[in-house]
C-alpha cells in the first residue's frame, strides 16, 4: 500500500468519447490502444449518468472512477482500488474549477480545444508522476495564469497574481545584475 494516494489517469472526453486532453501516470495501460479502449469503456459505462451537478464516483476494471459532466465535456480522475474517494473527488473538482475559472466560465469543448495549453499546464499544476500537488482551483489558476500570462502585456490588464508575478519577475532581473 502506498503512503501518499496516486492518480492513475486524469481525462477529459468529448461528448462523443473521444479525447480532449488525456494524461496518464500509470503503466496499467502500456499501449495508446489499451488507453484509447480503457477511455471508451468508462465513457460507455458512465454516459447515461447525470453527473452535471456534483461528481459521481463508480468502481470500474478494479479502478475508482470520479467523475462529472459540463456542457460538452466529460471529466474524469481514475485512481487504484484502494484509493480514497474523497481525495479523488477533491482533485477533480479542483481540476474542474480550475478550468472554469481559466477559461472564465465558458467550459465547452470549442475553448477547450481553443485553450489546450492551458487545460494541459492546469493537470501538470495537479498532480505529477501520479503525486497529487495542489486540489485548490484558485492556487491552480494562479500559478496556470502566471504560467501562461504574455510577460509583455500592459499591468492594467493582468490580474493581480499576475501583476505581482512580473513584479518580482523584474525585480529578481534587476538584482541579479
Amino acid at each position: 500500500m502506498e503512503l501518499w494516494p496516486l492518480i492513475k489517469n486524469i481525462l477529459i472526453l468529448d461528448s462523443e468519447g473521444k479525447r480532449i486532453a488525456v494524461k496518464y501516470y500509470s503503466d496499467d495501460w502500456p499501449t495508446n490502444a489499451a488507453k484509447e479502449a480503457f477511455e471508451k469503456s468508462v465513457f460507455t459505462k458512465t454516459q447515461k449518468t447525470n453527473a452535471r451537478t456534483e461528481a459521481e464516483i463508480t468502481m470500474f476494471d478494479d479502478y475508482i472512477v470520479v467523475y462529472k459532466f459540463v456542457q460538452d465535456l466529460h471529466f474524469f480522475v481514475t485512481g487504484g482500488e484502494n484509493e480514497n474517494e474523497i481525495i479523488l473527488a477533491a482533485v477533480l473538482q479542483g481540476f474542474f474549477d480550475a478550468v472554469g475559472l481559466l477559461l472564465r466560465g465558458t467550459v465547452d469543448k470549442k475553448e477547450a480545444l481553443e485553450n489546450l495549453d492551458i487545460i494541459l499546464l492546469c493537470i501538470d499544476e495537479i498532480v505529477d508522476g501520479g503525486i497529487i500537488l495542489e486540489t485548490d482551483a484558485n492556487v491552480i489558476a494562479g500559478k496556470v495564469a502566471s504560467h501562461s500570462m504574455d510577460a509583455g502585456a500592459p499591468l492594467s490588464e493582468q490580474t493581480i497574481t499576475q501583476a505581482l508575478a512580473t513584479a518580482r519577475e523584474h525585480l529578481t532581473r534587476s538584482l541579479l545584475k
